[in-house]
Parts: C-alpha cells; structure tokens; sequence
C-alpha cells in the first residue's frame, strides 16, 4: 500500500481494500483531502524565506502586476521553487510570490495567476488561496482584466465587483470537503466584501475617476464570447466577463477570507459595434489604468 502522506492510516487502510472495484472514487477522496498537506508543504517552503504572517493576500492580473513594485520586498518566489505550485502561462503575468510590506500593511501577492483555459483544474487555480489562507491572510483582494458590457461603462473604467455570475462549467468545491478547510456549503449571499466596496468607491470619488459597481460573468475561454452570447450574458445581468477570479472568490469565502475584487474593462463588448480583439491595446489599458487600482488598494489596505 501506497502511504498517503497526512491521511488517517485508518482510510489508508481502506483505500487498499477497496483499490480494484472503487479505486477511482477513493482516489477522488484521497486527492481532496491531500490538499491540506500539499497547503503546508507550500507554508512551509515560504516560511524558509520570510517570517512574515500577511493580513492581505493579493492577485495581481493581466497588465497590473506593476502594483507588485510599490511592495516593500523581504521575499519574493517565483511559483516554480513553491511545492504544488501551478506554473503561469498567460501573457502579463510574470509567475512570481512577493512577500512584505505595502502601506505598513504585511501582504503576500501573487505577481500572475492561473486559469482554466491553461489546462489547470480549478483546485489547482485556487491553490494559492489556500496558501495565502494558510500563511495567515483574512483578506482577499483580486485584479482582472475583463470585457465591459454595460453600454454605461467605458475602456480604461474601474469596476468593483458587488456580485458574480458563475458560468465556467466548474467549481473547485466540488468533491468530498475537507472541514478543516472549510464548510460543506459556504453562503454566497454577500461574496464580496460590502464594507471594502463602499470603501473602494469612495476612494474613486475622492480621487476623481471612475468607477463602477457591477456584476462579473465568468466564463472558461479561452475564445472570446459571439455577439449573442454578449446580448444573453448582458440579459442575465452581467456588466463585465472575463476569464478568471470567480474560482479564487469561492475558495476565499470557504476559507472564511473577506473578498474585494476590482476589475480593468479593457474592451467594450457591445454586440452591435463590435471590434476584433487587439491583446495590445488590451494590455496597454490595463497598464493604465494600473494607477487607478493602486489607488483604491493602498486606500482599501487601510481598513485591514
């Protein structure tokens, strides 16, 4: 028998008894109670390099990681030297953990997220939750790149995401929970954190730029969506799609995390003036509007 390192020798035991006719289904139990122990060997490996317990875990998407410079450094770790880690793909997103300080607030942000689109499960995806949970974040703050559906918005506009609608065809919940992670059946009444909204749209109105409450669809990708699938994505309710953060948001309200999230429309998607996508401008947008979303990060880090 093969041992499980961190699993009861009990279930260890019946896992062997039970290999040839319900293998499959224990190695799904197995898999999602590994989780935790895969968790704190990544704790651990981090713990090696910095001593720090963070109040803020942050995930910097397309085009913002330059947030990442504003970071006092005491450790940074690029995702391939961290145990379990998934390894980045996308353009703009450099692969890295940085460690320290930001407004004299600890902060651990990953330069660089995953997606389902890259061929990664959606356990995999929100691996980095569960570490920035486990090193001692209370606070999820999330960045992302998306597609504005509003015909009230504009490109370059900031949305502060009050809702969400989950259209990615999985969920990294799924499965045998693992109580010690979370409950079987977290609510969704309030994803968001209603306190760090009112406080990211106050930022924006001292600051003079825009910004919206709005609702993110989040789709798997990695094509871009058909005018009608924009004209029944705007029908359900949504303002803005994009490809990422809706996984992150669910294992965050599991893990017990306040959530705000924050998101660069870097293309208009109206079905009846609809352009072809240009990853450039894209990106160009988003590295505009980055001081923005510093802006409402360093003031929203005052509440942590």
């Amino acid at each position: 028998m093969r041992v499980r390192f961190g699993l009861p020798p009990a279930f260890q035991f019946a896992c062997s008894l039970y290999s040839e006719h319900e293998g499959s289904w224990f190695a799904k139990v197995a898999a999602v109670l590994e989780i935790r122990p895969q968790v704190e060997q990544a704790v651990e490996l981090i713990r090696r390099y910095w001593s720090g317990r963070p109040k803020v875990g942050i995930i910097l998407g397309t085009g913002l990681g330059a947030l990442a410079g504003e970071i006092q450094a005491e450790a940074r770790l690029g995702y391939e030297e961290i145990p379990n880690f998934p390894r980045a793909t996308s353009i703009g997103h450099a692969g890295q953990l940085v460690c320290g300080q930001l407004a004299g607030v600890p902060v651990v942000a990953m330069e660089g997220r995953f997606h389902a689109y890259e061929g990664y499960t959606y356990k995999q995806i929100t691996f980095p939750v569960r570490v920035m949970r486990g090193l001692g974040a209370e606070v999820l703050i999330a960045s992302n790149a998306s597609g504005g559906m509003n015909p009230q918005y504009a490109q370059g506009d900031i949305v502060v995401i009050e809702d969400h609608i989950n259209l990615m065809n999985g969920n990294p919940l799924i499965g045998i929970n693992d109580d010690r992670l979370g409950p079987r059946f977290p609510d969704m009444s309030a994803p968001y954190d209603r306190r760090l909204i009112d406080r990211a749209m106050e930022i924006a109105r001292r600051e003079n730029f825009v910004a919206h409450k709005g609702v993110y669809v989040a789709v798997t990708g990695p094509n871009l969506e058909t005018r009608a699938e924009y004209r029944f994505l705007r029908a359900i309710g949504g303002d803005v799609v994009g490809m990422s953060t809706v996984p992150e948001v669910l294992v965050a309200v599991h893990a017990g995390m306040r959530v705000l999230a924050l998101s660069v429309v870097t293309d208009m998607c109206l079905p009846d003036a609809l352009k072809p996508i240009n990853i450039e401008e894209i990106l160009a947008t988003a590295a505009s509007a980055e001081p923005k979303l510093r802006k409402i990060v360093l003031g929203v880090l005052e509440l942590c």
